[in-house]
């Protein structure tokens, strides 16, 4: 089965495909349409995802995974949130992370609580099937960008249960325990539920 992932994100497609079933094959929708965006005017991760999924399946009409995703940091009120990619655009996520830290200044480590949120969609447009996932990574801010493995925000998120953070810890263990693992799980394994269902009626 190959299904199209809705994202211009290469970084994102390599990392879903060391996650994803061995039936299964995963590309980005890049591959077929140059410049894909969506207008991502959602309030919520799940709005956006759906959007997205369904705006890419209808275009391409063929099955489409879509997902939104970011990091929520609890002393700023969900900052960035839905807004991740998008806040300071046109800046590098250096520049953000640094931007973030700033926010947090002088804050005690027990306090900068975060999240990593991923809500991932997938969509049929021809059987009209669509539903949605959604995984987390509970965490914290560190006090400095660390390591350069992984991608956007990784080097100043510390999972719980580690000391470093995921660009210290790298893609192996990252994809064990990231919000996006714990998300596609969800969808693959519903995913699978549902084949299985059809080629038993």
């Amino acid at each position: 089965m190959t299904i199209y992932l809705a994202t211009g994100n290469k970084h994102k497609v390599k990392e879903i495909n060391e996650i994803k079933p061995k039936n299964i094959e995963l590309r980005g929708i890049f591959e077929i349409i140059k410049g894909f965006s969506v207008n991502e005017d959602g309030k919520t991760f799940i709005e956006n995802s759906i959007k997205k999924a369904i705006e890419a399946a209808t275009l391409l009409r063929m099955p489409v995974i879509a997902d939104d995703s970011g990091l929520e940091i609890d002393i700023l009120n969900g900052f960035p949130g839905i807004y991740s990619a998008r806040f300071m655009e046109g800046k590098s996520y250096n520049e953000k992370m640094k931007y973030i830290l700033k926010k947090l200044n002088n804050v005690p480590y027990e306090r900068r609580t975060a999240r990593f949120v991923c809500v991932a969609t997938y969509y049929d447009p021809k059987k009209n099937l669509l539903f949605s996932v959604e995984g987390e990574v509970k965490g914290k801010i560190g006090y400095s960008i660390s390591g350069k493995e992984g991608f956007g925000y990784d080097p100043i998120f510390i999972p719980d249960g580690y000391t470093i953070s995921f660009g210290e810890l790298g893609q192996e263990v990252k994809n064990k325990i990231s919000h996006r693992k714990r998300a596609f799980e969800k969808l693959f394994r519903i995913l699978n539920n549902i084949t299985t269902i059809e080629k038993n009626s």
